[in-house]
């Protein structure tokens, strides 16, 4: 499998991508990304260059966004001073479930955090998952508090505000990465 980052004209395959997680999740009884997501935002995180694809021959396996920017009002300022990437948006094709893809993409993303100099690889999970909660304290990530809607550091509804965090270091996640090496977090 590789791992690249998205393209523009990856959009429309990305929003279909994120439309068979949801009806997948809304079939588990979960809430989690029904509202459909805005391609202009989309857009704008794979111009940014933080949104990458798993493609394993032809078929896109899974997507993940990494970024240095945290999710407004999640994080405090004291945690925001310490070196990090956020992990977002991370979703395996349905057809790649249960093969650990997940897992070594986590690792990677681990692995690109330390290679900027983070001290963590940080995400922040739906409020409502236990099961995906579950899934991130079984990769290793701590649970550091959950921000309920309302309650975030600055205000404004939250729906996606279970925050948990692993140290950054280097890992084997068995991709062919064709991405450029990520720049030092500054």
């Amino acid at each position: 499998m590789r791992i690249l980052l998205a393209q523009p004209a990856d959009v429309t395959k990305l929003l279909a991508f994120r439309e068979e997680a949801a009806a997948w999740l809304s079939r588990l009884g979960s809430d989690q990304w029904q509202r459909p997501y805005p391609a202009a935002k989309l857009l704008e995180t794979i111009e940014a260059g933080t949104v990458f694809m798993v493609l394993d021959g032809d078929v896109t396996a899974a997507t993940i966004t990494l970024t240095p920017d945290a999710e407004e009002g999640l994080w405090t300022e004291q945690e925001l001073k310490e070196p990090s990437l956020f992990i977002n948006k991370l979703t395996v094709a349905r057809t790649h479930a249960g093969k650990n893809v997940g897992g070594h993409l986590l690792d990677w993303a681990g692995s690109r955090a330390y290679q900027a100099a983070a001290k963590w690889l940080r995400l922040d999970a739906w409020t409502t998952n236990q099961g995906l909660q579950a899934y991130y304290a079984r990769q290793g990530f701590e649970h550091v508090r959950t921000v309920l809607e309302g309650a975030a550091v600055n205000g404004g509804p939250r729906v996606s505000g279970w925050l948990a965090q692993r140290p950054a270091h280097p890992a084997e996640h068995g991709f062919s990465d064709e991405t450029p090496t990520p720049e030092p977090i500054a």
